[in-house]
């Protein structure tokens, strides 16, 4: 393969840039979730919005179908919400002389699939998006169905403390990409808000790039660099997510999977490109490793007693895992 060139690097950060831009406009005061969301983007990744109602997060989705001119529909889940209901189901119709089934599309088949409060329905239903999010298809009565491309879920989430939502299943949960967590705004950002925005209207988006300009960004990303010794650094990083590998894991029930470690890389990988660098870097992996990992380590009963987060869980192990492996010494071999 061959790897990506600086010019090709500059032109498509330039690209990329502009996106950001316009994504800041329709949600103030959050650039690093803005610049997250894009890396995601660019990985080829789904991603899980974490906050409270109310904070913006439906917007900020539909603001990037927007921005990207792709299709895009929304599902509003509920608990009554069924699985056919989203992959779509098979009608009983006459043809040619007799009766057969056709499969009608649900609003899964879509480019981007903004899942708004997906907690809110059960599990049951939250599962049928699990072959969507990995395989990119779908299958009904033994047939499969390929999903428009490209194809990406941006889920909103609210607090699991909140009333009537149900916890994702961890198998679903190692599909995102990312879970970010949408913080409160301050005074400042709020002040801009009320002075920019009107309850119930929407900002103007001009789209930034289409279809075809994203798919080359994907192919870019996947040629960007990744040295040997990042990628080492990404395993031991994963690695020492699980109990017994490493001081910060006290507390840690189960630790992350390959699928995170694959995450990672193509994360940084995305984040290089943003930064307009032909080779991802240490710091593209520790700027990503929170969004990839939170939703990927389970703290065990004691753990969440004590009131230890996720969050401060990977900060320790960041700050335990060195960069550059630490060689083991050699013992003397007594002649």
């Amino acid at each position: 393969m061959q790897f990506a060139t600086e010019s090709e690097v500059a032109a498509a950060s330039q690209h990329v840039r502009s996106l950001a831009s316009t994504l800041n406009q329709v949600l103030f005061g959050q650039e690093e979730l803005v610049d997250l969301v894009i890396t995601g983007l660019l990985a080829r990744g789904h991603i899980l919005l974490e906050g409270l109602p109310g904070l913006g997060k439906t917007e900020l989705v539909k603001g990037l179908s927007k921005a990207l001119s792709l299709d895009a529909k929304r599902i509003q889940f509920t608990p009554d919400l069924l699985p056919g209901d989203i992959t779509g189901n098979p009608v009983l119709q006459e043809k040619d002389g007799h009766r057969e089934f056709v499969f009608q599309p649900g609003p899964l088949f879509t480019n981007i699939l903004l899942a708004d409060e997906i907690n809110r329905a059960s599990p049951k239903t939250q599962s049928a998006m699990l072959e969507a999010m990995q395989e990119r298809c779908v299958t009904v009565i033994g047939k499969t169905h390929e999903l428009p491309a490209p194809f990406f879920v941006l889920a909103t989430q609210n607090p699991i403390e909140l009333e009537g939502t149900y916890p994702l299943p961890e198998a679903q949960l190692d599909r995102f990409l990312f879970k970010l967590e949408v913080s409160r705004n301050n005074v400042a950002t709020l002040e801009k808000i009320v002075t920019h925005r009107e309850l119930g209207t929407e900002p103007d988006i001009t789209p930034m790039m289409n279809a075809s300009q994203l798919d080359e960004t994907h192919t870019l990303v996947r040629r960007i660099y990744l040295p040997d010794v990042v990628a080492n650094y990404i395993a031991r990083l994963v690695d020492a997510t699980h109990p017994g590998q490493s001081s910060a894991s006290a507390g840690i029930q189960y630790g992350s999977s390959p699928r995170a470690a694959l995450s990672l890389a193509s994360a940084a990988k995305a984040r290089a490109l943003i930064n307009e660098r032909t080779h991802a870097s240490f710091e593209d992996v520790k700027f990503c490793a929170p969004a990839v990992l939170r939703h990927r380590i389970i703290l065990d009963y004691n753990a969440r007693v004590e009131g230890k987060t996720t969050n401060d869980t990977i900060l320790n192990l960041l700050d335990e895992v060195p960069f550059q492996a630490q060689e083991t010494p050699k013992t003397m071999v007594s002649q």
